[in-house]
């Protein structure tokens, strides 16, 4: 934990920044940019402080080639979509104004295949560039993010490429970010991770690191675009593995809360009773020190609303959210949990795009207030 402990009682909130505010357009069910961006964020600090958070999480804002801003093409500047460096300095300035924190994600496994490296690396083999990606036959045929050919995997074990990352985290750190959550973390090796810690933190001793180990839905022939130990053994396991979360004690300041969320899933779906989920939550966190952060949460960008897990069943969610304050672990809120957002299908139901359904624009006209006013309590309460 070292300097990081301002992050024990970090209440966040998670934003994706085209979809929160300042949308121009409600095809939110296409893959493309509805204009969501940074200053539409900062028009709305008001309304995210009143709900109590003291912690902002802001997707990839980096040059991108998507919306959500995974597909990084530039990891030195910020995507025109969501606005300038200035906006983002002065967000960072307002949200420390109004007490409160600011983390963004950061997405070091990997990129665009529009990345112009990636371009001249496939178009030049003799390339400086070549090296910087996996090709198994150059060059149409190399390592990418799990199954996903737009994401070419970076090889980070090679010193230009690894550094190249490191210093891009470096130079946003050095615009007054609180630290970052790190994507798909168990894509790198271990040996990136003890690197990238190290530099991070003799930039900014406070700056938090919490990484998103997570393994579900992956498949065997994916299991050698990722860097775990006993990797196999954690896949056969499932996704939330209290083993795969300990690879990071001492590398990282802590992990997501996957095995939380599962469990909590199965509490909505009653398929485990509140003793029984109360019981199986104090074994797994007796399983940590008090330095791994552990940060809880019941949905986020890449699955099912938690209210549509519920069945929509209001009483449900309110019960969790009791549950979730109710643990001594950082919290996360995913944008519009709060107001009721929820969705029609799940997230399975479509062969692709189907994250679309939990990545809506956030109802800022017919909320549930009587929702909204039961979180603003119990966040007071935590």
């Amino acid at each position: 934990m070292g300097d990081a402990v301002w992050f024990k009682n970090a209440i966040i909130y998670q934003i994706l920044i085209d979809r929160f505010a300042g949308c121009k357009s409600n095809n939110w069910d296409k893959p493309i940019f509805l204009g969501g961006n940074i200053e539409g964020i900062i028009e709305k600090l008001p309304y995210i402080k009143e709900l109590g958070v003291n912690t902002i999480w802001i997707s990839p804002f980096y040059r991108t080639s998507a919306y959500h801003g995974y597909e990084i093409v530039n990891f030195f500047e910020v995507d025109h979509s969501f606005g300038t460096k200035d906006d983002l300095i002065n967000l960072i300035g307002k949200v420390h104004e109004l007490g409160m924190w600011i983390i963004a994600d950061f997405v070091p496994n990997h990129c665009s295949w529009k990345h112009p490296f990636f371009l001249e690396a496939q178009k030049n083999k003799n390339s400086e560039y070549y090296n910087w990606f996996y090709f198994k036959k150059w060059p149409y045929d190399y390592m990418c993010f799990l199954k996903f050919r737009n994401l070419p995997k970076i090889n980070l074990e090679y010193p230009p490429a690894g550094q190249h990352i490191i210093d891009a985290a470096k130079q946003w750190l050095s615009l007054g970010l609180d630290g970052f959550r790190l994507d798909h973390v168990i894509g790198p090796k271990h040996e990136f991770w003890k690197k990238f810690r190290e530099e991070i933190k003799n930039e900014n001793p406070k700056a938090v690191l919490i990484g998103e180990a997570w393994m579900m839905g992956i498949k065997f022939n994916e299991l050698e675009t990722i860097n775990v130990r006993k990797k196999f053994l954690k896949w056969f396991l499932g996704s939330s593995s209290d083993n795969l979360f300990k690879e990071y004690i001492g590398e990282l300041d802590g992990v997501l809360d996957f095995k939380f969320c599962d469990l909590m899933r199965e509490f909505a779906r009653r398929k485990i009773n509140r003793k029984r989920l109360m019981s199986k939550l104090e074994k797994h966190f007796s399983k940590y020190p008090d330095n791994f952060f552990l940060p809880v949460f019941l949905d986020n960008h890449d699955m099912n609303r938690f209210l549509f897990e519920c069945g929509n069943d209001k009483k449900k969610l309110k019960e969790a959210v009791k549950i979730l304050f109710s643990v001594n672990q950082p919290t996360v809120i995913y944008y519009g949990s709060e107001v009721g957002m929820r969705q029609e299908k799940s997230l399975e139901e479509f062969s692709e795009n189907g994250d679309l359904q939990a990545r809506q624009p956030m109802k800022w006209k017919q909320q549930d207030s009587e929702l909204l006013e039961f979180y603003k309590k119990v966040i007071k309460k935590d």
